[in-house]
């Protein structure tokens, strides 16, 4: 079941092979989905500084009934934060924030300002100064593991070349009809998990008739066809929902996609139009 598979990062921590995503969960509801989700068997949760739900998301780790060293926590740092007393500083709120002693995972949210995201710029001087401050929190014990997210090849090869601790996670956009498979081949090649956020294309995959054909084949709903597909790619999905049944179903995904049907999924006409979402930079590059 993968609920109970976990994957192993480069520093030999174990992380859950499929997270539960929080993004544009409010803070005053995440707490309840957080214990939800962890009582069906999710034991990985993912939010950020920037989705404004850490205390939520701390107080249903804390009140779930599960011990905290059985959960797996992320969050990620403010992609503004380009400097190491800044980083260090935003560790320490979040630590506070989510009420908890350590955070499993943090990662870098973005390698530019979201103003600036994917303009040209790269920021390597700065995501190499906010680096050094995770290395020093993971070194305190602070953080298990750290990473990175919507980093593309040069961003990684700088903090590859240039830090003393490699990225042990790459977090981007992933899903069928818009993987980068050039990037998690060099993310994988270099010992880096890729995690695959929005792993059913913000929904905008559900009315698609060749992946729904796909689906019906396998007797599987679309979000588990494109959630089995990034697991076979030896991604870690993060779907998000507030809904129970959905986080449920999202992780009935133990069954095989063919080589056949993994190729058919792979060459499919990319998504353009992510409807409501293409308004956030993550979406509209």
């Amino acid at each position: 079941m993968v609920l109970e598979e976990n994957y192993t990062l480069a520093n030999g921590t174990m992380i859950p092979r499929l997270g539960l995503g929080t993004w544009m969960i409010d803070d005053g509801d995440v707490a309840e989905v957080v214990r939800d989700a962890i009582k069906a068997g999710y034991r990985h949760i993912d939010t950020a500084q920037a989705y404004g739900n850490e205390r939520g998301v701390g107080e249903g780790v804390r009140t779930s009934g599960v011990a905290r060293d059985e959960l797996f926590v992320t969050t990620k740092l403010h992609a503004e934060i380009k400097d190491h007393d800044g980083a260090k500083a935003a560790i320490e709120e979040s630590l506070e924030t989510m009420g908890l002693d350590y955070i499993d995972m943090l990662i870098i949210h973005s390698p530019q300002p979201w103003a600036d995201f994917r303009n040209g710029g790269h920021y390597f001087e700065g995501n190499l100064a906010a680096w050094s401050a995770l290395e020093e929190a993971l070194e305190a014990g602070k953080l298990k593991a750290i990473g990175v997210s919507n980093f593309e090849k040069p961003d990684l090869e700088n903090l590859i070349e240039n830090a003393k601790i490699k990225p042990m996670v790459n977090q981007v956009l992933a899903h069928v009809s818009n993987t980068p498979f050039d990037l998690i081949e060099y993310a994988q090649a270099n010992g880096i998990l890729v995690e695959a956020y929005s792993p059913v294309a913000h929904g905008k995959v559900l009315d698609n008739e060749e992946i729904s054909a796909i689906a019906e084949k396998y007797g599987v709903s679309v979000p588990q066809l494109c959630i089995r597909y990034c697991l076979q790619l030896g991604l870690l999905p993060l779907p998000k929902s507030g809904n129970i049944d959905h986080i449920r179903s999202n992780a009935e995904v133990d069954f095989d996609i063919s080589e056949d049907d993994m190729e058919s999924l792979k060459s499919m006409e990319k998504i353009k139009d992510y409807g409501d979402a293409s308004d956030f930079p993550v979406f509209a590059k």
